[in-house]
């Protein structure tokens, strides 16, 4: 590149430019009396500001109301709003600190809007919780003369103060200056818990204690990632039982249940969460979910519409409930710091022993990797420590497989000699079995203790909070689909998608050439046996289809997993195995006389049943 520089020329014409400009400068420098002027008038357009400011939160203090006579609450409610004080418009009083915002408004004394300072959305727009009106939270009860009213309704006056450097914000509907309910919220710096309080005072009497009182819950999931089927998958209503017990209502349709003694509600979007935690259990609450997301949907705005009803209770005739807010990312390593009210439960890693290995050994394992390497990185790197530490397991499955190779041929004079009896060519193909030491089911015993491994990072991917929009090579986000064409507007290919995938792919393709080397050296085909060359060209088909759309840093496990193991295979193929000395060993063990156990002596007596069942319907 050419290097450019100054000549003297240059140099006089920007002195001569910069004398100039000191000069107009000087020549507009107001007056004494322009200055002096100018801050009257500022001065004047501040007192008529803060005048304005004043006029919107001083509010008249009512009037004590008799809630017993009748006309005086229908004066009450034309003039001042049922149960609280007039306002001249709808305002929000605004908490915040380094990672969450919310703005709760004057009317109805809820949370208007709930703002991830921290994240964005898939189109790089901040994530909101709540937002225009796609949620609402208020009671509902009645008063002593069974006049109902609903707070969502009512204007609260808004109260700040600080306690301890954290933000408090008393919102008060009142009767009377001693007389009134309230809604307490407590931001503390650097939390996404808020501390929330329901209480009333002086209102014995005057709240129906006959009849229920309900608190109402309502939010509909604003859409957060790229694909909206994947986030709905994970979009669910979780709560938490006195017992500890966790559940949840339907992933993919219209559910509702009755529950009692719940600890928290989750209104879980994937990977964040509203929660709404209580110190005193919800000894009764009405819970619903509706789901918004049809399987072709590419373009929706919600997931589900989540309703909780929860049913108060008085004490002394007065409310008192103490609760938490929770908005924020479903993150384990957050939501644990909360282990007092069990936040943590409310992610999905899978049920008993599963979830227990993700929760505990994957996802710190992978918190660990992460903070050294790049994630796609550390994604490869979990997956040969996977593969290596399950080694053992794939020699195991190996030599049963090469076991079963060496014996086809004898299988296979079997199935000739007895093609017509498949009674008896079973009974002969099972005492081979027995006198070669060989056991058919040994193969699918490794695979079955690789399931729990299997299934733990199946629900790992989808709810590591740690992968949401991490990229690695062609993938912008490892928590969604990665996309290397997408199909024009409108073109979709049914349970496949919008677009082309490239991961999965690859994954696939691992698939089949691993399936090849497992099918290829099994048993031949039994009758009423599952058709395994058809299952070699199916599986990989289906893992195509299944994982277009599911998180990229899963399909990347899989190419890497199934890559490793036939490099596995191939090792213990060529340099650990001998086919030579596994029929030799083979042969030596149809010379020794076997021992029945239980389960083969009980297998040939039925068999053995069978057959004579067989001949004697024959005569």
């Amino acid at each position: 590149m050419e290097e450019k520089k100054f000549d003297i020329n240059s140099i006089i014409g920007f002195v001569l430019i910069f004398g100039i400009l000191i000069f107009m400068f000087y020549q507009n420098k107001p007056t004494a009396e322009e200055i002096e002027a100018k801050k009257a008038e500022q001065e004047q357009v501040e007192a008529a500001a803060k005048q304005d400011e004043v006029q919107e939160v001083k509010i008249a203090e009512p009037e004590t109301i008799n809630f017993q006579d009748s006309t005086a609450i229908a004066n009450y409610k034309s003039t001042i709003g049922a149960f609280g004080y007039t306002a001249p418009s709808e305002a929000v009083t605004t908490l915040e600190n380094e990672l969450v915002t919310l703005k709760i408004s004057n009317k109805g004394g809820q949370i208007v809007e709930a703002t991830m300072r921290n994240f964005v959305t898939y189109d790089s727009v901040p994530v909101y919780l709540v937002k225009d009106g796609n949620a609402s939270f208020g009671l509902n009860f009645s008063t002593s003369d069974n006049r109902v009213l609903n707070t969502k309704d009512l204007f609260f006056e808004p109260s700040m103060s600080n306690n301890d450097n954290n933000q408090v914000l008393s919102m008060k509907a009142k009767v009377a200056p001693d007389k009134y309910l309230e809604y307490r919220y407590e931001m503390k710096p650097n939390d996404y818990l808020v501390d929330f309080t329901i209480r009333s005072q002086g209102l014995n009497g005057v709240i129906n204690s006959g009849n229920p009182i309900h608190l109402e819950w309502k939010l509909k999931g604003i859409r957060q990632s790229k694909s909206i089927q994947y986030e709905n998958r994970y979009t669910r209503l979780t709560y938490n039982h006195e017992d500890g017990k966790i559940s949840k209502l339907s992933e993919g349709s219209d559910d509702e249940e009755t529950e009692e003694d719940i600890k928290w509600l989750s209104y879980r979007q994937h990977f964040f969460s509203s929660i709404l935690a209580t110190k005193e259990n919800f000894k009764k609450a009405d819970l619903s979910s509706v789901n918004h997301v049809e399987e072709e949907s590419r373009t929706a705005g919600f997931t589900k519409s989540y309703d909780s009803k929860i049913e108060l209770e008085l004490n002394g005739g007065e409310l008192s409930q103490n609760m938490h807010w929770y908005y924020g990312p479903t993150d384990v390593d957050v939501l644990s710091d909360y282990d007092e009210l069990g936040l943590a439960d409310s992610i999905p890693f899978g049920w008993g022993i599963f979830g227990w290995i993700n929760r505990y050994i994957f996802t710190p394992f992978y918190s660990l990797l992460s903070t050294y390497f790049p994630y796609g990185i550390a994604i490869v790197i979990m997956t040969i420590l996977v593969r290596l530490a399950m080694s053992p397991v794939t020699y195991k499955s190996y030599l049963s497989q090469a076991k079963m190779k060496v014996l086809k041929p004898e299988i296979s004079e079997l199935g000739e000699k007895y093609k017509d009896n498949a009674m008896k060519k079973q009974q002969e193909t099972m005492k081979l079995y027995n006198k070669a030491g060989v056991s058919p089911m040994s193969g699918c015993v490794p695979a079955f203790l690789q399931m729990p491994i299997f299934y733990a990072l199946f629900m790992f991917f989808p709810t590591s909070f740690a992968l949401r929009q991490k990229a690695f090579l062609w993938a912008d986000d490892l928590s969604s689909f990665d996309t290397i064409y997408q199909f024009p507007e409108g073109f979709s290919i049914p349970f496949y998608g919008d677009h082309i995938s490239l991961f999965p792919i690859l994954a696939s393709v691992a698939i089949f050439f691993y399936m090849m080397m497992t099918t290829g050296q099994n048993m031949p085909q039994q009758p009423g046996m599952p058709n395994m060359k058809f299952i070699m060209y199916l599986m990989p088909f289906m893992m195509l289809f299944f994982f277009n759309n599911y998180a990229s840093g899963l399909s990347l496990y899989y190419f890497v997993s199934n890559l490793i193991t036939i490099g596995i295979m191939l090792v213990i193929k060529r340099f650990i195995l001998d086919d030579d000395k596994i029929h030799a060993q083979i042969q030596e063990n149809k010379q020794k006389p076997k021992k029945e156990n239980k389960f083969q002596k009980k297998m040939r007596q039925m068999m053995e049943q069978a057959e004579e069942q067989k001949k004697t319907g024959k005569r």
